[in-house]
């Protein structure tokens, strides 16, 4: 009895220890096959990542969506719809991986009206519709579909698809599609912000190129005119200014002797508004007052015609023009002025030591039809200082808020006529106390600001021999 009982007692052990050996060895197997999976989809997703860093090409990338979601989820397919920013659809980037054919799904996708006019990142209900035509398309399939959210907006639909039942309930099976989804959220999020640095950097090239032209429409330098110095600048508060000043002969034909001592015509203006419109606006102006200054019209006239040829041009950009004209005889010293409504010059007179504004009645160009300019002249003095300037200087605002105003420019501007300085000496000086007053470094001008001075030549007094 003890005999048979030990040896039915062995048999019993041999097969327990032969079970318990199978049991191990298979879930030794689970486990190696689990990790080598574990292993295996960590190193797609480092992949991803990976792409992520360094794509270039988004489309390229978004190619990979669908078949990374295959492989990680063991899906027989799977479909990206990724939206633009309006929340339609982009077609061009439309990717699925499917043995079934797909060209009919893209043209449903195409057709659906009501996603085209909202967006389907707009409206939930379109989210649902798009939902359900996949089902649809995809009727003996189980589907699975995903957010692609990116800073809060939707930025597609990612979907997993397969006929046969597939445990997509499962925490590591969810985590893997939605991480997947967000890394292509990061990824049309990157390329959107991308392509609108992209933008700003042709948009930048074209303002400089226009900075760079307008700059050339601008004299590079001042005129030799018998009799006066003259000095002019332009700062612009971006790269393309509304601001213009220019120096004319109205006979170009003389020689460069004859056009010193000839009659010369000195324009300043300022287009309402800045940057490329007003550039360009004022492009437009100089070219048409270049044409004018040949006809040899008093100053009055000059303004009625050019308001006359920019007032269709102006009306439709709802932008007007401030322009002060005025003509200079160096041989009589007699200059001639009208006023678009622009700032008046200062001039300060060296022989009472005072400034007073050269002033004309006239409205805007492109205000009004048949507008009507006054004209204006006067002799001017040896010593005597004239400073034509553009409203970017007296409404220049100060670092506590304070405008620079007409008052601070006029106090200056006797100040430095006082000391006897000339035309560029007495610009500078204007030019380094308007930064002062900004703070150039910390602020910018809000405007441009232009100012040009020109300055009768004293008359050499000789000695008195006894």
């Amino acid at each position: 009895m003890n005999k048979n009982s030990s040896i039915s007692e062995q048999k019993y052990l041999q097969k327990t220890n032969s079970l318990s050996s199978a049991a191990s060895k298979s879930l030794t197997d689970l486990i190696d096959s689990l990790s080598k999976e574990q292993i295996v989809n960590q190193d797609l997703l480092l992949s991803l990542s990976f792409a992520l860093r360094s794509f270039t090409n988004l489309q390229r990338f978004l190619e990979l969506i669908p078949l990374l979601v295959t492989q990680l989820v063991g899906v027989q397919g799977s479909l990206l719809v990724p939206f633009q920013d309006d929340g339609s659809i982009w077609r061009e980037h439309l990717q699925i991986v499917s043995n079934d054919e797909d060209k009919e799904l893209f043209r449903q996708l195409f057709l659906l009206e009501e996603g085209r006019k909202t967006g389907f990142g707009m409206q939930e209900n379109n989210i649902l519709l798009l939902d359900r035509l996949v089902q649809r398309y995809f009727d003996s399939y189980k589907v699975i579909a995903t957010s692609i959210v990116s800073r809060g907006r939707p930025r597609g639909r990612l979907y997993a698809f397969d006929k046969k039942e597939f445990d997509f309930g499962s925490n590591v099976h969810r985590k893997h599609i939605q991480l997947v989804a967000d890394l292509t959220g990061v990824a049309i999020e990157n390329d959107v912000i991308f392509q609108v640095i992209r933008n700003h950097e042709k948009v930048d090239r074209q303002i400089s190129i226009g900075a760079e032209i307008q700059s050339q429409l601008l004299p590079d330098q001042c005129p030799i005119i018998e009799g006066v110095e003259l000095a002019a600048c332009c700062r612009p508060a971006f790269q393309v200014g509304g601001d213009y000043y220019d120096f004319m002969p109205t006979r170009p034909d003389l020689s460069d002797t004859a056009k010193s001592n000839g009659r010369w015509a000195f324009v300043i203006g300022d287009v309402m508004g800045k940057g490329v419109p007003a550039g360009l606006l004022m492009t437009m102006l100089r070219g048409m007052l270049r044409a004018e200054v040949l006809s040899g019209l008093p100053p009055d006239c000059i303004l009625h015609d050019l308001n006359q040829l920019a007032l269709e041009d102006l009306s439709q950009s709802h932008r007007f023009i401030t322009l002060f004209y005025s003509d200079f005889d160096a041989r009589s010293r007699k200059l001639r002025f009208a006023n678009a409504a622009h700032n008046p010059p200062l001039l300060w007179s060296a022989k009472s030591k005072s400034i007073n504004r050269l002033d004309a009645p006239g409205l805007l160009i492109g205000l009004q039809t048949e507008a009507e300019y006054g004209c204006g002249e006067i002799i001017l003095q040896p010593g005597d200082v004239l400073l034509y300037y553009t409203d970017g200087v007296t409404e220049a605002p100060g670092i506590t808020g304070e405008r620079f105003e007409e008052n601070r420019l006029i106090t200056f501007l006797d100040k430095f006529a006082r000391e006897g300085l000339g035309a560029q000496q007495i610009l500078e000086k204007l030019f380094e106390r308007l930064d002062g007053f900004v703070g150039i470094g910390d602020h910018h001008l809000e405007d441009d600001a232009s100012m040009v001075v020109l300055k009768v030549n004293e008359e050499l007094t000789l000695p008195v021999l006894t």
